[in-house]
Parts: C-alpha cells; structure tokens; sequence
C-alpha cells in the first residue's frame, strides 16, 4: 500500500520498515477503522477523549486512592512533551524508552512521546541490562524516560550517546520538576496515520528480540475492533490487569481500551493473583484483563472477596483451559472472554464474547480481521478439523524492524501467529500447540535460546539447552540442562542466581538439571524433542 508522506523528522522507523512485497495485506472492512491521513494517537485518545467525556472524568487511578481525570492526564502529558521537545531537542521520529512500574507517570510519558511524534519503545522495569542494550541496539534509541526505581540496569547497560531523564525521585532535574515548569498545554505534532507510533519488542525462537512496528492508525484500530466489538466497554467501567505496560496486551488493556471508551483504568504496580483480588473488591473494578495462569491461581481465594464489580474478564497470553473457564464460570457466574492476540498484529483479533463463547474454543475472527487454517508450506487451506498454522490478516499486521524473519511470519499476505489451531465446522477456532519452541509460562513468552545464551555466559557452563516441560499451574514452566565444563563444582542454587541477574525473572529456569551431554543429531544439531520427553 501507498504509505501517507511521514511527519518524522528522523526517518529511521520508516527507513526500516520491511519491503513493500513482505508485508501482509491490511483489511479495512469496518467503517470505524478509515482514519484521517493525518493522524496522532495521543491526540486521539487523550485531547478528543478530554473533548468528548469532559475534563474532569476519573482516567488513572492508583491503589492509594489517587484518582487523575482526563485533564490532569492530558497536562501531564504535555508538559513533558515540552520537557522532551524544547530541553532535550527530541524530534520526530526519535525512539524513546520508557522504563519503569506501572504508574500514571509511565502512562502520561507514553502519551507525551506519542504527541511529540516520537516513537515509544516500552519495556519491562524488571528486565536486565544486557537486554535492555540490546532493545536500544535495535531501535537505535538515544532517550529514555525512567523511573527512579528502575534506573539501575539501564544505565548498566551503558548505551552509547543515551540521554536519558529519571522521574520520581529528589534531583532537581527530575523529570518531573522540569516537566512542572513547562506550559500546560502542547499541540500534538501533526503525525501521519502510517508514522510508526510504538516498537513493541518480542523474542521470537532463536532468542533474537524483534521489534515490532505499529502505526498511529494501528493503536487505534485495536480500540476500534477488538475493544469496541467484543469487549464493549462502558465509561463508566473501572479497567485492572496484570499486564505490564511493557506488553502490548497491558498496554491496550490499560490504556488505550480504557480511554477510547471514556473509561478508567486501574494501574497496580504489583499485580500478581494475590494482589489482584482485594484490588478488584476494593475499588469496584468492573474489566479485567489477565492470564490463564492467574485465573486459576484466583480461584482458592475469590470466594473470600466481594468481586461483585467484575463484568468483563478477558485472558490471553496462553491458552485458556476449559476446565479453568468452568470453575471461573461455576463459582463467580462470569463468562471468560478468551482471546489470541500478538506483538506482532498488537491486540487480540479472535475472541468471542457473551453467547458467542464456547468454553475449550478460542472464538472466532475479531470483526475487521479474517483467519484460517493452513499447512506447512503456509499458504494452502486445510479442511474444518484438521490441525495446521493459523493465519491471520486485518487492520494491523506483522512489521518487524529490519529483521529477515519477516519472511517467514508473512506468507502470501498472511500473519503466521507460529500457532497449530484446528478450524470448527461452526468456525470457531481451537487452538493446538505451539508451532515452534516458544515455553509459555504464566502467560509470558520465554524463548529458550534466550535463556541457554544467559546460562552459557556463567564460566563454569560449557552448553545448556532449555525446554518447557508442562504445569498444571503455569501451563509450562522453564527447565534448563546443563553440562558443566571440566572440574566444576556448580550448584543448582548457584546457577539459579547468576541466571536472575542477567534475566528477566519469569525467564529464569524453575528446574535446573546437570547432564553429562545433551542430546545430538549425527550433524550436531541440538534435540531438544528428547528433552522434552525425558
């Protein structure tokens, strides 16, 4: 497709988008989703969500009790907007990570990098500096916007010409004080509806992050089909989940669903199944958005609070167990809202809601997207009921940033998800396994080559190989097998914590087991099948 001409200053994202002929086709069926030419997200959502449901409506709100309207998020937003344009001299188009909990001030930095035509690069504030280097490697990001909290690794990380700027603490050029001095309002720069808006990073198999590039339109797209035909959000509705930011699940969830309603969001630092609970009675959360894994995890506890709010319950992230979605059922009286989304295409595209549920299915196509079922070679249509890859397309779709395994997730216009689904004869959607390596765990992707190159940079580690072994608790959890170089004396407790030093925690392996050598093929190659067997 003809892309609109690109208000970026900086031309590094569209520079890099993969060539014309890789991409998927992008559908547009829904009225609701033929956006303007020029168009930016923050605006969007924020200054005609302040024009629309009025300044003073509830948007942020914190388990403290702080509640931030509309307009307050807006003010926010753009004094640091100012803060970035007028005293960092960020332009459009420059990457700019984010980093930290999940906070309104994380939320109103994203929304300033978006209206001052920068692209947000949002990652976990649990990850670790090796990983952080390589995000800012890829996208080439020279500005950062922190959390005190979560400073320590960045600036470990030691990203060469990296400016970057901590909120939250005592230092007098804390973002926040600088952000206080500046005007209260910021005119959106006047992006184009195809100008990369955010770099959503995933692992693939190989453990290689991939950055994923969605366009303004994009971010509201996820709103308008998703959000808007299955979900059906009311202003009045409270959101929560455990979702970071960092994720584009937590991030629609969170933020953008919310606001394009007129509704509020709940934003909890810790959210873990624990958390969530008395969070969700406490303050009358009506949306939640989680995985499988908590669902479960909630199911020994939620009889002992008031969750008498709750209205919509939507899991993705892994499979959703039927047996998971009947006890949720049985005991709370509420319909899990199942869906399969991506990094890649944003947002889930098939769901099904209410009556449309049938418990062990994932749903059906997401109005404005289309799926089906296909062999090996990517392109042929399998029959109803015989298992293949899922394909999908719609409004968003798969544009990793200069990465050649493009190829390989868009075949004749189709996403490839990397997931094996049968097709229902009644079209509903059922989904298989994973196609690839990938362990999901709690609802995280973990790529196991990722953890084996985190194990090999131990001294005492001569090869390991990582693999998923099944949970009835976390769906997979992570297991790693060593062997050891010659005389060591490494313990499992002893590689356990070098590992939480150099990865994100839900990365690091729950079971560690020491083997004499791993399983090969007459070339070499590694068998990870066997291991999964053992």
């Amino acid at each position: 497709m003809q892309l609109k001409p690109s208000a970026h200053v900086d031309t590094f994202a569209r520079d890099h988008l993969p060539p014309a002929d890789q991409w998927p086709d992008l559908t547009f069926t829904l009225p609701e989703l033929h956006y303007p030419d020029q168009l930016n997200a923050a605006a969007e959502l924020l200054d005609r969500g302040v024009e629309r449901f009025g300044g003073a409506r509830p948007a942020l709100r914190t388990p403290d009790g702080t509640v931030w309207s509309y307009a307050h998020l807006q003010s926010h937003a753009d004094r640091i907007a100012h803060v970035l344009t007028s005293e960092l001299g960020v332009l459009p188009g420059n990457r700019v990570l984010l980093r930290g909990p999940t906070t309104p001030h994380l939320v109103a930095c994203w929304f300033a990098v978006l209206k001052a035509g920068a692209v947000a690069v949002t990652v976990l504030a649990q990850q670790r500096s090796a990983e952080l280097a390589t995000v800012c490697r890829i996208a080439e990001v020279r500005y950062a916007l922190c959390d005190i909290r979560s400073v320590d690794d960045l600036a470990k990380a030691e990203v060469p010409g990296l400016t970057m700027l901590a909120y939250g603490g005592d230092a007098p050029d804390d973002l926040l004080r600088r952000a206080a001095r500046q005007p209260e309002w910021y005119t959106a720069v006047d992006t184009s509806a195809d100008d990369v808006a955010l770099i959503g990073f995933t692992s693939g198999t190989t453990g290689r992050p991939k950055g994923t590039m969605h366009f303004h339109r994009d971010v509201l797209a996820i709103a308008d089909t998703f959000s808007a035909q299955v979900l059906r959000p009311r202003p009045e509705d409270i959101f929560a989940g455990s979702p970071p930011l960092g994720f584009t699940f937590g991030l629609g969830g969170l933020v953008v669903f919310p606001l394009r309603a007129g509704a509020s969001a709940l934003l909890l630092e810790q959210a873990g199944p624990q958390k969530l609970l008395p969070a969700i009675a406490e303050h009358r959360v009506s949306v939640l958005f989680t995985a499988p894994t908590a669902y479960r995890a909630m199911l020994a506890e939620a009889g002992s609070y008031d969750l008498s709010s709750l209205r919509r319950c939507v899991s993705a992230g892994e499979n959703l167990p039927e047996a998971t979605w009947h006890a949720w059922h049985e005991q709370l009286g509420l319909k899990i809202i199942n869906g399969i989304g991506a990094t890649e295409l944003l947002h889930i595209f098939i769901s099904a809601a209410d009556e449309g549920i049938r418990p062990g299915t994932t749903g059906v196509p997401v109005p404005g997207y289309e799926a089906r079922v296909v062999g090996p070679d990517g392109v042929t249509v399998l029959p109803d009921g015989e298992p293949g890859l899922l394909a999908v397309r719609g409004p968003t779709g798969c544009r990793y940033l200069a990465d050649e395994r493009q190829r390989e997730y868009v075949r004749d216009g189709w996403n490839l998800t990397g997931d094996t689904y049968v097709r229902e004869p009644d079209g509903y959607f059922r989904y298989v396994a994973r196609a690839d390596d990938m362990i999901i765990t709690s609802g995280y992707n973990v790529a196991g080559p990722e953890v084996e190159d985190a194990l090999l940079r131990h001294p005492q580690v001569a090869e390991a190989a990582v693999v998923g072994r099944p949970d009835a608790e976390r769906g997979q959890v992570v297991v790693a097998y060593v062997v050891t170089a010659a005389d060591a004396e490494l313990t499992e407790e002893a590689l356990t914590e070098f590992a939480r030093g150099e990865l994100t925690p839900f990365k690091c392996p729950r079971e560690i087991a020491f083997v004499d050598a791993l399983p090969r093929s007459h070339t070499g190659k590694l068998q990870r099948f066997r291991l999964r067997q053992s």
